[in-house]
């Protein structure tokens, strides 16, 4: 006996490894070929090509002037003049540009990221509802057997006068509404199976690998470390940090545009030949350098002062979605314990159930009374047979979605 349990545990125990491989694939294939995913990944590829941009210095300036009516100088007349020169930001102002792209393109990266842990999230959730549906059509169709056993029971009691036609006939109402429920649960199937699909990006009608039982999984943590890591990891409020570094180095770029900007340059003038046929001599100026001063101050402060109240708006913003997080957070973290308490009582009613069933059904077979019994006592195992699975399924989406809020 002992050997017959431990083979059934070691099946039990593959064919769950094999499921959540299953899972992982579609994971997998969800990330490759999901076109949200995509769209967040290559805006965030975007981001970084800004960095290049803010970082190199604005285009020199390239000038060419000819003279209509020449300028007679001592060594000759002006032809033609040549100007070249460089607009040179204040120290600091270019590395500061692209850190303030960095951060933006890092917040963007985590952006992706969230999308990616939702984009599981659903798959995941979507999996479970699949399963349990599945598992919902199975037991109703197991069901549907059994009473019409008990159908067959009522009609030989019925011509053995041992009990009336109103039984043969509830059984039959019974058969009614399950086939009915089933015929619904089979279309909730379709339209779920359609959506879990088109999160994998592949045709609507694939099917998909579904186990005969979820494997067993707990979480491996306690609700502060829980929390903990939700606050620590979570990838919405990591884009909020990189956000608001984003923002200081946005407030260094404003201050540094109050300060001057330094031109440097280099002007040739061609000079024809002079009087006597004399060569003529190129002159050239050099250094020229100029400075931009920024006079009116009120605009550079405006700009500084812009960025602090985003950057203070920034930390609000943070605060509430740690609040909100929080919140969510426990209400899932309920949902997972209370599925758990619920799948150790289901248990424990479908075998009470199924015991109490079996001593109606003999009696009945025995002296024809308490068929109405018989028919609530097999409402009740139905129900607590789907009641059952679907605490399955709910404990592992509490489980997937707190796996999401923590980042993973």
């Amino acid at each position: 006996m002992k050997k017959i349990i431990i083979i059934l545990i070691s099946i039990s125990s593959f064919l769950g490894l094999r499921a959540q491989d299953d899972l992982h694939a579609y994971l997998e294939t969800a990330a490759k070929n999901n076109p949200g995913l995509k769209m967040k990944f290559n805006q965030y590829l975007a981001a970084l090509e800004v960095v290049p941009q803010v970082g190199q210095l604005p285009d020199p300036t390239v000038a060419f002037g000819f003279f209509i009516q020449s300028v007679e100088t001592r060594v000759g007349p002006q032809q033609a003049k040549f100007s070249a020169s460089q607009m040179l930001p204040w120290f600091g102002t270019l590395k500061a540009k692209e850190n303030t792209a960095i951060q933006s393109a890092k917040a963007k990266f985590e952006s992706f990221e969230e999308s990616k842990s939702k984009l599981f999230n659903d798959v995941k959730s979507t999996y479970f509802n699949l399963y349990f549906l599945r598992k919902a059509i199975n037991i109703t169709s197991e069901n549907i057997a059994i009473l019409k056993s008990f159908q067959r029971l009522a009609l030989i009691k019925i011509e053995a006068g041992k009990a009336s036609a109103v039984d043969e006939l509830r059984v039959r109402m019974e058969i009614n509404d399950l086939i009915n429920q089933q015929d619904l649960l089979k279309d909730r199937y379709g339209v779920l199976l359609v959506v879990f699909n088109n999160l994998l990006n592949v045709e609507s009608n694939a099917p998909i690998s579904i186990p005969d039982d979820l494997w067993n999984e707990n979480l491996e943590t306690d609700k502060m470390d829980l929390k903990n890591q939700i606050l620590e990891k979570n990838h919405q409020l990591l884009s909020l940090d990189y956000q608001f570094e984003s923002l200081l180095f946005k407030q260094e770029v404003a201050q540094k545009s109050g300060l001057p900007t330094i031109n440097i340059g280099v002007d040739y003038t061609a000079i024809g030949k002079g009087i006597d046929n004399l060569s003529g001599k190129d002159a050239f100026l050099f250094p020229k350098i100029g400075i931009s001063i920024p006079l009116y101050r009120n605009k550079y402060k405006a700009m500084v002062n812009e960025v602090v109240y985003l950057q203070n708006a920034k930390k609000e913003e943070k605060l509430n979605k740690e609040n909100v997080l929080e919140s969510i957070f426990e209400n899932a973290f309920k949902d997972y314990r209370d599925a758990d308490r619920r799948i150790n009582l289901f248990i424990n009613q479908t075998q009470l159930a199924t015991q109490s069933l079996k001593m109606i059904e003999t009696h009945y077979a025995t002296n024809g009374k308490e068929f109405q019994e018989v028919l609530r006592m097999e409402r009740k195992l139905l129900k607590y047979n789907l009641e059952l699975e679907k605490a399955k399924a709910d404990k592992h989406a509490a489980i997937a979605f707190i796996t999401y809020l923590k980042g993973q």
